[in-house]
């Protein structure tokens, strides 16, 4: 009789149960969702300021990019990348070349969770290939402002780790560095302004 994989539960603050091995969308909360991301920090910590750049923040900004890039997408896509890493909540985020030796399990994982959160919220499980790569350069040019705004890296060190095509945007954006809680409420209104139908997203 073949073993059963055994599950692998992490209790949440909201007092779900979440399965990180078969995530369903009923045990996901955006409360977890926003306390998690606040508290998890970019770049392993290794950011100039007082307080971590946390991925709650980050992914604020993705959203805000997003936005600005494409004034007219639909909010359910603007909520997308809001909740573009709402999976790291629960396993954290790790830097590229540690998710290349951890090898395709953790993308796996990644991706279990993700369509979890993506069906709980009213999104597909699988994004559109043309929303996942506007995402993808929304996050980008996050990353390459966070580079040379907080991370220590060169102008050249940050182009040549993150390419763009038109540069542009970084002039008019900044990097906030806030105390978690405050990250957490400001994820949180985002999130009800992107799914309160009659609010105007901000």
């Amino acid at each position: 009789m073949a073993s059963r994989q055994p599950r692998a539960w992490q209790r949440m603050l909201s007092g779900r149960r979440l399965d990180l091995l078969d995530p369903t969308p009923l045990d996901i909360e955006i409360t977890d969702i926003a306390h998690g991301l606040a508290f998890v920090a970019r770049w392993n910590g290794q950011t100039q300021g007082d307080w971590p750049y946390s991925v709650a923040e980050h992914s604020l900004l993705v959203e805000d990019i997003l936005a600005r890039l494409h004034p007219e997408i639909e909010t359910r896509w603007r909520l997308a990348a809001l909740l573009h890493d709402a999976p790291e909540y629960v396993i954290g985020d790790m830097i590229s070349p540690v998710k290349a030796a951890l090898g395709t399990e953790y993308g796996r994982m990644d991706e279990r969770l993700t369509a979890a959160v993506h069906l709980r919220f009213g999104l597909p499980a699988v994004l559109p290939l043309a929303i996942k790569k506007k995402i993808k350069v929304a996050d980008r040019i996050s990353a390459r402002l966070e580079a040379v705004q907080i991370a220590g890296f060169t102008e050249s060190e940050a182009k040549q780790l993150f390419p763009l095509q038109n540069d542009a945007i970084m002039s008019v954006l900044r990097i906030q560095l806030r105390p978690p809680s405050q990250v957490r409420t400001a994820f949180l209104d985002r999130f009800h302004s992107l799914t309160t139908p009659g609010l105007q997203p901000a």
